[in-house]
């Protein structure tokens, strides 16, 4: 090693990389999942953000432009997240379509119970205070929403190619109501701290599916 090349090489701590920023910055999303899951946009201060990961206020901006922009990344972020959880489900093929839609509830009401039924649908949590959020959150959700009913849709119609379903059935319409209805059963899960709303909404969704 020449002498230059010994000058510039440092003992002790080794220097900074570029994916000590990328961690930092995927805590600090993470951190912004589990707390606007539990209490929505406004109530999610960037300071308990910060403080549970322990990083400094100053260095926020850093990582993001504003807490608007942060919202919109943790937005995407859990919108992938629960994209890829659907797929696990919705596309197991060891099961029939039908069978998938259950099986994603089955999931769902062992998540809210592992975290004491605190944590919703994040997207669903933002979507009652759309009317305040920043301008183009509305858009987004509602991105997010059709994306899933899609899901549903190409399930459903997997269902009626294999005469699960009614060919008359609309699979489009049935996914909407499906991700509406499965809100309202999010909420009241966490407001009586029980599962059996989402169960009471299985039922009655597969019930009225036309066979």
């Amino acid at each position: 090693m020449n002498s230059l090349a010994q000058k510039n090489t440092r003992r002790g701590r080794p220097p900074k990389v570029n994916h000590d920023n990328h961690d930092t910055r995927a805590a600090l999303i993470r951190s912004g999942v589990e707390l606007l899951t539990e209490h929505g946009f406004f109530a999610s201060g960037i300071d308990k953000i910060l403080k549970k990961i322990g990083v400094p206020k100053g260095s926020f901006y850093h990582y993001f432009s504003s807490k608007e922009d942060f919202g919109r990344e943790v937005i995407e972020n859990y919108a992938s997240y629960f994209a890829k959880k659907l797929d696990t489900h919705l596309l197991n093929v060891e099961l029939d379509p039908i069978q998938r839609i259950g099986s994603f509830v089955e999931d769902a009401k062992a998540g809210i119970q592992k975290h004491h039924y605190k944590r919703g649908c994040l997207v669903g949590n933002l979507e009652q205070e759309v009317d305040v959020l920043p301008d183009g959150y509305r858009q987004l959700l509602t991105d997010i929403f059709i994306d899933w009913q899609h899901r549903i849709e190409v399930c459903l119609r997997e269902a009626q190619q294999q005469q699960l379903l009614s060919t008359n059935a609309n699979c489009a319409l049935l996914a909407e109501f499906f991700w509406v209805g499965w809100e309202g059963a999010v909420s009241r899960a966490r407001l009586t701290q029980s599962a059996q709303p989402l169960e009471n909404f299985l039922n009655q969704y597969l019930a009225g599916l036309p066979r």
